[in-house]
Parts: C-alpha cells; sequence; structure tokens
C-alpha cells in the first residue's frame, strides 16, 4: 500500500512539474509616447529589426488601445480594469489620479501569477502607486527620474533608493533598463529555472526630454530633413502596402497644438519651436533645421530601444527560453505634442539630444508619429489612444506574420496572461470581494479563427471622453461638441455623423455616462471615511 501511495504521489509530482515545464513565461515590454507609426512593422522609417522581426514571427493587432496617459494605462496593464475603477485616473470629488490609492482587491499581476509558481520581474519605469517589491515583484530596478536619462538623481533596486547617477559616467537609461532585464534573466536561468517567470520591461523612452547617445542620434541625421509632411505620406503609404488602416489618411489639423501651453519654455528654447503643425515649407530654414534635429533624437531613442530588445532575445535564446515565451510589445499612449521644459533646464547651445537639453516632440513630429490618426497623447480620438501591439510565441501561437483586426484594450493583458499560464482571477483578497474585472482574453484570437468581443470600450481623461460600442465610436474633446464615426469605414475620423444620428449620439453618450456612475459607485466603495473636525 505505502508503495502505490508512493507511484500515486510520484505521479502526482510529475504531472505537476509537466504542467508547469508548459506555462509560458511572459516578457511585457511597455515603452513610453512612442506613436502608431513609429516602428517599422507599423509603417516607420526608424530602424528597429528586432521588433520586426517579432511582428514576422507572431501577431499585430491593428485596433489595440491604450488610456491616452502614462499612469491610467500601467494601472489597467497590471489589474485588467479601467484606471478610474482603481482611483488611478481622475473621478472629480474622489482621490484619485497620479496620485490615487488602488483599493486592497485590485492587486498586481504578479500577485496572480505566484500561486502559479512564477516569479516576477520588473525593470524601468513604474508610476504606479507602492513600490515594486511591495506590490508582488521579486526583483526591480524602478528608474523614477524620468527627466534624465543620462544621470538619474532618484532610483531605486528591489525597492531601495540607489544614489544619484554622476554626470559623464556612461549611463544611460534605455541601456540600463535592459541591463537590469538581462541580468535577471541570468539569475532566474541560474537558479529559479525550475519555475516560469513574468519580467515587466517598462522603458522611459521615447518620452521627453528627447535624449539619446551621440552615436545612434548621427544614424538619423539626415532623415528628416525632408519634413513631417514628406515622412507622414511615406509612412502612410507603407501602412497602405501593409493593409494596417482601412480608410483614408487624416487630415492634419493645423490649429491643434500641445495639450497645455507654457510660453516660458517656448522663450526658452527659441524661434526655431513651433507649436503648432503647420505645413513644412512655411517654416524658416532655422525651424526646418531644429526640428528634423527633435525628430533625429526621438528615432535615435526608438532605434537603441529595439537594440537593447535585442540583448534582452539574446539571453532568453541562451536560455533556450524564447520558444515558450509569451511576448507583448505596445506603448502607454501616442505620440505626445506637448512642448515644455523641466529638470535642469534647457541650455541652447548644448548639442541636441545631450544631457544638458531638454526638448519635446511637439504637435508637428507627433502628427507624424500617430499616423494615419487624430489627435495625440492625453486626447481619446485614435492618435491618443491607439498603440502597436505585437505578440509573439512560437509554442502558443502558429500564425506568423499575420494581423488582427480585434479591438482590444490593455485591461485585456491581465485576463490573456492568466488564461494561457492557467490561473485566474481571485474572487476575493483580503476578506474583500474582488469585483468582477471587464478585460478579456485575447488567447481566442492567437487562433486565426478566434474572436474577442467588448460590449464596450470605454475612455475619459482631462475631459477628453469616448466610447466604442461594436464599429461605432462617440468621441469628444474637452469643451467640443461629442462626434460620431463608424471604424468600420472610418477608422481615422474623418467624417462626424453626429448631425446626421443624434439617437445615436444620445444613446452612446448616455451609455458613457452609465459606465462612469458604475465606476465611480466602485471607486468610493472602499475609501476611508474622512475623520470628524474635532
Amino acid at each position: 500500500m505505502k508503495t502505490l501511495w508512493g507511484l500515486l504521489a510520484a505521479c502526482s509530482l510529475l504531472t505537476t512539474s509537466a504542467a508547469q515545464a508548459e506555462r509560458p513565461n511572459v516578457l511585457l515590454i511597455l515603452v513610453d509616447d512612442l506613436g502608431y507609426s513609429d516602428v517599422g512593422c507599423y509603417g516607420g522609417e526608424i530602424r528597429t529589426p528586432q521588433l520586426d522581426q517579432l511582428a514576422k514571427n507572431g501577431l499585430r493587432f491593428t485596433q489595440f488601445y491604450n488610456t491616452a496617459r502614462c499612469w491610467p494605462t500601467r494601472g489597467a496593464l497590471l489589474t485588467g480594469y479601467y484606471a478610474q475603477q482603481i482611483r488611478r485616473d481622475n473621478l472629480e470629488g474622489i482621490p484619485s489620479g497620479g496620485r490615487g490609492k488602488r483599493p486592497v482587491w485590485a492587486r498586481l499581476l504578479p500577485d496572480m501569477l505566484r500561486p502559479l509558481g512564477y516569479r516576477s520581474y520588473h525593470s524601468g519605469k513604474w508610476h504606479i502607486d507602492g513600490m515594486p517589491l511591495a506590490q508582488g515583484f521579486d526583483r526591480s530596478y524602478y528608474l523614477r527620474d524620468q527627466g534624465r536619462f543620462f544621470n538619474p538623481k532618484v532610483h531605486h533596486e528591489d525597492d531601495q533608493k540607489l544614489p544619484a547617477v554622476a554626470p559623464d559616467s556612461g549611463y544611460y537609461a534605455t541601456t540600463a533598463i535592459a541591463d537590469h532585464a538581462v541580468r535577471t534573466l541570468k539569475e532566474h536561468a541560474q537558479s529559479h529555472s525550475e519555475k516560469p517567470f513574468f519580467h515587466y520591461l517598462a522603458f522611459t523612452a521615447p518620452h521627453f526630454p528627447l535624449h539619446a547617445l551621440p552615436e545612434d542620434i548621427e544614424r538619423y541625421r539626415e532623415t528628416y530633413r525632408a519634413g513631417w509632411d514628406r515622412i507622414r505620406a511615406e509612412r502612410w503609404q507603407r501602412q497602405q502596402e501593409m493593409a494596417l488602416v482601412e480608410a483614408e489618411l487624416s487630415a492634419v489639423e493645423r490649429e491643434v497644438g500641445p495639450p497645455y501651453h507654457f510660453p516660458k519654455a517656448l522663450k526658452i528654447l527659441g524661434d526655431g519651436e513651433v507649436n503648432r503643425p503647420v505645413p513644412w515649407d512655411e517654416l524658416s530654414d532655422a525651424q526646418r533645421v531644429f526640428q528634423a534635429d527633435k525628430m533625429a533624437v526621438h528615432a535615435a531613442m526608438i532605434d537603441r530601444i529595439d537594440r537593447e530588445i535585442g540583448r534582452v532575445l539574446e539571453q532568453l535564446r541562451a536560455m533556450q527560453a524564447l520558444d515558450n515565451t509569451l511576448i507583448f510589445f505596445l506603448s502607454d499612449n501616442g505620440a505626445s505634442a506637448e512642448i515644455m521644459v523641466r529638470d535642469d533646464g534647457h541650455d541652447p547651445q548644448a548639442a541636441p539630444g545631450s544631457a544638458a537639453t531638454y526638448l519635446c516632440l511637439g504637435p508637428g513630429w507627433s502628427t507624424s508619429s500617430n499616423t494615419p490618426f487624430r489627435r495625440h497623447k492625453t486626447w481619446v480620438h485614435e492618435g491618443g489612444i491607439s498603440t502597436p501591439l505585437i505578440v509573439h510565441w512560437p509554442n502558443g501561437i502558429a500564425a506568423r506574420g499575420e494581423l488582427r483586426r480585434n479591438p482590444g484594450h490593455v485591461i485585456d493583458i491581465v485576463p490573456t496572461i492568466l488564461e494561457v499560464a492557467g490561473g485566474k482571477r481571485f474572487e476575493s483578497y483580503d476578506g474583500v470581494e474582488v469585483p468582477s474585472p471587464p478585460g478579456k482574453s485575447l488567447a481566442p484570437v492567437f487562433r486565426k479563427e478566434g474572436s474577442v468581443a467588448h460590449d464596450d470600450l470605454w475612455w475619459s481623461h482631462e475631459g477628453n471622453r469616448a466610447i466604442r460600442v461594436g464599429d461605432w465610436k462617440l468621441v469628444k474633446a474637452k469643451g467640443d461638441d461629442w462626434e460620431l464615426f463608424d471604424l468600420s469605414r472610418d477608422r481615422t475620423e474623418q467624417r462626424n455623423l453626429a448631425a446626421q444620428m443624434p439617437e445615436n449620439v444620445r444613446e452612446l453618450s448616455q451609455r458613457w455616462q452609465r459606465r462612469e456612475d458604475e465606476f465611480r459607485k466602485l471607486a468610493t466603495r472602499d475609501l476611508p471615511k474622512a475623520k470628524a473636525k474635532p
């Protein structure tokens, strides 16, 4: 009898080990302020061979969405809830937004993966409340100072503050983030190879300030002398050849500038700066040089991201883990039209892209980066919320180089990972009931015949609002009227049907409001009670 029980126990252990071995590793790569068309496999001229190869051997999603801003996207990405549900984007009258605190039940993905045997790692930007190890990660490099790519003053390893980086030390943020990822993966292979891993690789680039290595900038020194109008047209031509977007190219909104106005910054930056996407041929010679140099730095930052991703992929190959690693690549919002000067300021005499400069992409190049869509980061028109999504997993996705037109949202990443890992969401945490999350697993879409349907997709950020139901999208910028678009025919939001279809506008606007009311109710469910005044 003891022998029988021993055999049964051994079989059970073998079954458990086999199940664990079949669970994929997960590498979630998030970049900051990247436009829809900035990488090669989405129409860009920037050289991104590593990402292009992942797309060639995997999938590209053409209708994937973020929240239009950095911290709401990160909260949604790692919890599976809309940011407003978990108090990570603003709801009027509720402590929320960039400084909001998540409810106790809004756990991050590592907590959900730990019962499945996963170890979780983080490298790069955070922008979520709390600290990484305290939120379930096993190792972390947290670059908190995002205004200094060459000499950050505030960064942490394993939740402990590190010394400031000295100027001219040879440090560069994108490389340092990848260094940590490679080092952590090596450690995992050496000490924890029996366990699957989840690695959240969050680059701070290409977010402003536009800082890049000189050798990377040099590769693009002359590329953007052609101007933003021509670059945009060439990107659009390549997107048509790829059949990425079935619509017309959006008209340039020449009077739409940065979402925030900083007149002092414009004065500091000088006559070369332009805060509107005016026709390139109307710029002065000095403005063309200044603007072309800015885009060269932006391109260099993306080029470097791709090179550093290549080092991480090489480490996965060395571990013989690449085939069973589910890789996602996406951006937290669209390209940014912002123009400002912060941190160490801007020296007009310094070389563009160096540590002494503080440059932002601005609306001219942001319009090109978000080709073929309208608007920019912070807006919830397609340019602000559309992201590339590349998915690569040789052991789990048979398709190679295919497109997926299924609409999806960052709230879908957590349920997708949980499904392929064989796990499920918490039903309660610390005795608190966990609400049903809105995200849906994308795993069915990994198969060619699969599909995933949302009842609706919803956005709200700084007064900008949108809801998508099927192919209908209702959207408004703060202070403007609702616009209505049929995205099946007009993905680039060129033909506003609101006047012809007022009933649709009424129904969808009411639906938007019902969602906000639901989210507000959830966000206030467990707020601490205000202290009584003495």
